[in-house]
């Protein structure tokens, strides 16, 4: 009877083991991917798919299987990208404490697989754009490769325009979305990129902010570590007031959108304004920073809630 009971204990012990591993492992692929990035990029994506339906007279259902194959290319294009910056930034990101645990820093990852994985996820996320049009699938390549080469490898380490340079791909994915439907971008399709590219400016000027020391430890020439706080908090007011017209130039969308967005962009501009009043810039950084995730979710969900009447087959 012992002897049963210890088999038993040592199978329940075993299998807790493995799940534990299992767990263990999906979560260093998810940390590898940076499943938060992926999941934004897939909202703005999903977000220019459905204006496309919407300006194009086309329905959901005649285009589902569209939607799988840019949805999911979208994904592995995007996760890809995300796992070819982990594994070259592999020297650096030891010393900043919000990478500094990545699967790529320890070891449970290792590098060659981490490249192939994320070359892998790259080619089939090409593929299925491919499926979807050849220009969603060029469109992916063309911001995996401003990304991974062109950001990660070349400006990252160099130049202060590397946020600038890293934001042409974070604008992409609505373009991708559009051009699954309709490979001739509409005026709309081209505001969106925009919309896109000149909000991670500040979004990503106030979490460079945040980890100023990481940056400056790990060489990365920053605008708050290379020209301070002052001049930073004035590139973010700036671009913050570059968001203001886009919205009008989105008026087929309905007044609706067109109020509630740009109240989202005064509001924005407003407490931009404020850092120069705020004592505590890191404080303020943090508010900008979170002001921004609420201002994607808010705008790019408006866009859709307002198209939301339109046959759906």
């Amino acid at each position: 009877m012992d002897k049963v009971e210890t088999n038993s204990s040592q199978l329940i012990g075993n299998a807790s083991a493995a799940g534990d591993s299992n767990a263990s492992l999906f979560s260093e692929i998810k940390s590898l991917i940076k499943v938060g990035i992926v999941n934004s990029n897939l909202i703005t994506t999903f977000a220019g798919f459905w204006l496309a339906l919407y300006f194009t007279g086309a329905t959901f259902a005649a285009n589902w299987d569209i939607f799988i194959f840019t949805m999911a290319g979208s994904a592995l294009v995007i996760a890809g990208g995300c796992i070819m910056n982990n594994w070259f930034d592999v020297d650096i990101d030891p010393i900043m404490s919000r990478t500094k645990s990545r699967p790529t820093v320890t070891g449970r990852i290792s590098l060659n697989n981490a490249l192939i994985l994320g070359l892998s996820a790259t080619a089939a996320g090409v593929i299925f754009l491919s499926f979807a049009t050849v220009t969603a699938a060029v469109i992916g390549f063309i911001g995996w490769f401003t990304y991974v080469v062109l950001y990660t490898m070349w400006s990252k380490r160099k130049y202060t325009l590397n946020t600038a340079i890293g934001s042409i791909s974070g604008a992409v994915p609505p373009l991708i979305g559009w051009a699954a439907v309709d490979p001739d971008l509409h005026l709309t399709a081209i505001v969106l990129f925009l919309v896109m590219f000149i909000w991670q400016t500040p979004h990503f000027l106030a979490l460079a902010m945040k980890k100023t020391e990481d940056y400056k430890n790990a060489g990365i020439p920053m605008l708050p570590v290379v020209h301070g706080f002052g001049f930073t908090k004035r590139q973010i007011v700036i671009y913050i007031a570059c968001l203001l017209p886009l919205p009008f130039y989105l008026s087929t969308l309905g007044t609706t959108f067109l109020v509630i967005a740009t109240l989202l962009n005064i509001g924005w501009l407003a407490l931009g304004i404020s850092g120069f009043f705020m004592k505590n810039d890191l404080k303020w950084a943090n508010m900008i920073f979170i002001y921004s995730l609420n201002y994607l979710t808010i705008f790019f969900l408006t866009m859709v809630v307002v198209t939301f009447e339109f046959p759906l087959s």
